[in-house]
């Protein structure tokens, strides 16, 4: 269906966003194609060897409830509990919140810091590719016409990694961050041997940082050098200027956002609070 009626159809899943831009007119498709009675695109399962499956239809509130998410991404599922807000969380689909690409969101910067691969099923097969290659710009996807999201994958987390996610909401009652940082990070005390961080919300695609990565790598972390750090996620990003926030006011809160991740990843925080007057 989607080869037949190009690029004038739109394909459906939770639909909290779809319904909404074609509401305000952003959107007018001719056509929508539902997803929502194809078995094969929902689910989460886990295997030792491969990692983590979830299907494209899966509904953050699922992610964020299920056992397996929590023992072996707990990221993933503390963050999947933020998302928007209830009613999104239980309409929307994680693959849908890939394919709208809208920067201000969660999953994206994420699955980017657990190196998260995304399956994409068209009429000439299935093509694998990371987050980074999926996401090409603002609210645009490597997505082909006749090409739908069928699944989520992620490796099987090595002994010693930990994650954490934060964001910025600019009042309790948004629900759009204004910035957010994930990091993940395969430790032993305060050694660092390998680190992925990434930055979303503020940027027009969630962005791996590799210069504060590269740092951070096989280092022996204090709050010092993890401020250091942060530092150089907020010089290395070029922050979106808009009606929510100045691009210099964006990239001030991505380094307070980028320390507090980095201090509660190597469990600093705790000396920092003490450290409080």
């Amino acid at each position: 269906m989607l080869a037949d009626l190009g690029d004038e159809c739109r394909v459906i899943a939770g639909g909290t966003a779809l319904m909404l831009a074609m509401r305000q007119r952003m959107l007018t498709p001719t056509h929508l194609v539902s997803l929502g009675m194809l078995q094969s695109l929902k689910g989460i399962d886990y295997d030792e060897t491969r990692g983590l499956r979830i299907g494209a239809l899966t509904l953050h509130a699922e992610v964020a409830r299920s056992p397996i998410v929590q023992m072996h991404y707990p990221m993933l599922a503390s963050m999947a509990a933020r998302v928007a807000n209830p009613q999104v969380r239980n309409q929307g689909t994680i693959g849908g919140n890939l394919c709208y690409a809208d920067p201000a969101t969660d999953p994206p910067g994420c699955l980017m810091a657990l190196d998260a691969e995304v399956v994409v099923t068209g009429t000439q097969g299935d093509r694998v590719m990371g987050i980074e290659e999926f996401l090409i710009d603002y609210y645009t996807t490597a997505l082909a016409p006749d090409e739908l999201l069928s699944e989520i994958r992620i490796a099987p987390p090595e002994p010693g990694t930990t994650g954490v996610y934060s964001r910025f909401l600019r009042t309790a009652a948004e629900h759009r961050p204004l910035a957010s940082v994930a990091a993940s990070a395969r430790r032993s005390g305060r050694g660092c041997h390998f680190i992925r961080i990434a930055v979303g919300a503020s940027t027009p695609i969630p962005l791996r940082l590799r210069r504060a990565e590269a740092f951070l790598a096989e280092s022996e972390v204090t709050s010092d050098r993890l401020s250091e750090a942060a530092d150089i996620v907020a010089a290395d990003i070029e922050p979106v200027s808009d009606q929510r926030g100045a691009a210099e006011y964006r990239r001030d809160m991505v380094r307070v956002v980028a320390r507090r991740t980095l201090l509660e990843l190597f469990g600093l925080h705790h000396d920092e609070e003490g450290a409080r007057p």
